[in-house]
């Protein structure tokens, strides 16, 4: 297994000069046939989004055909896992929020995975977390204060959902809670599609989770956004307010990335991430993302792994912050 100081010289090794073509990039190597990427979510949602389209970019450039499997449970876990657990010949990419990458390490004691058997590709999005609430709650919530005064007074249904225990809308809304002493309880979802359904349905009350999953619900007076997480507001909702504005000091973003499997040759992973960048680079692609809240980002593979260091080092804190292990 790759150790920490080799993985780190790997990385920084694999800053691409520039985009060139994919023939190029195969030296003469006969393309592959079939490649995927590996979503650990089910279909629908953001992630899932996202990798069809980039998939579809990437067929018969990188691959012959590019195919999309889903791989839900375990807040993203099991998607991980089986991308470790796959050939490192550049057939098999992971597309994963970061939240499975630099939170997870510091809530799950015996995570089955570690860094090193992940190789960065390149970073494909950036997305804001916020706090919708749906039929469950009273119309005239229209204000996270108006939420916390609801939520008081109807002890019973002052509930959250988010994408998975441990995941970054878990533990905004767990972190959120305390600053504002509320008691919250949470709902962890297999992803974010089937707790918004729950949302829309009236089964729970609020829902943290990637806003691009609401902007449909939203545009039709189904769902309420009432607060973003990122440090500012959001282009595709300027209208609602961030934590910082309402007093709450806390500011994170998510991001989505593509990996490889860590034993992927410096050669192997070169190849991919001019793949993602060049089907990321395409107009449709980016336009396609703001369908779904997606600020798409492509990125060099030493680039992603610097993000990942630094949002981990951010996270080791607040987790602390947050007493939270997946074992309490």
């Amino acid at each position: 297994m790759t150790n920490r100081r080799q993985f780190t010289q790997l990385l920084a090794a694999l800053v691409p000069t520039g985009l060139v073509s994919l023939a190029q990039a195969q030296s003469g190597k006969p393309m592959p046939d079939v490649a995927k990427i590996i979503s650990g979510f089910p279909p629908g949602g953001t992630v899932d989004v996202l990798a069809r389209r980039v998939a579809d970019k990437m067929r018969g450039h990188y691959a012959g055909t590019v195919l999309v499997e889903n791989k839900p449970g375990a807040g993203g876990q099991i998607g991980i896992l089986a991308l470790r657990d796959s050939p490192a010949d550049g057939t098999n990419l992971l597309l994963t929020p970061s939240s499975m990458l630099s939170i997870y390490p510091f809530t799950y004691p015996k995570l089955r995975y570690t860094l090193e058997e992940l190789a960065p590709v390149s970073l494909g999005a950036i997305i804001d977390h916020g706090l919708a609430v749906g039929p469950g709650v009273p119309d005239s919530v229209q204000t996270f204060k108006d939420f916390l005064a609801w939520a008081a007074a109807n002890p019973d249904k002052a509930n959250f959902g988010s994408p998975g225990a441990g995941s970054m809308p878990h533990m905004v809304g767990v972190l959120l809670g305390q600053m504002a002493k509320a008691d919250l309880r949470h709902i962890a979802y297999r992803g974010t599609v089937p707790g918004v359904q729950d949302l829309l349905g009236g089964q729970i009350s609020a829902f943290w989770g990637p806003i691009g999953d609401y902007l449909q619900y939203v545009k039709v007076g189904k769902l309420r956004v009432l607060t973003i997480a990122g440090p500012t507001r959001s282009v595709f909702l300027p209208q609602v307010p961030t934590l910082v504005e309402l007093g709450f000091p806390l500011r994170v973003r998510e991001w989505y990335g593509f990996f490889l499997p860590g034993k992927a040759t410096p050669e192997t992973v070169k190849r991919a991430s001019e793949g993602v960048q060049a089907a990321l680079a395409q107009p449709e692609v980016v336009e396609y993302g703001k369908q779904y809240g997606l600020e798409i980002k492509p990125s060099s593979a030493a680039e992603l792994a610097q993000m990942l260091k630094a949002d981990a080092d951010q996270w080791r804190g607040l987790i602390k912050q947050t007493g939270f292990t997946a074992e309490s």
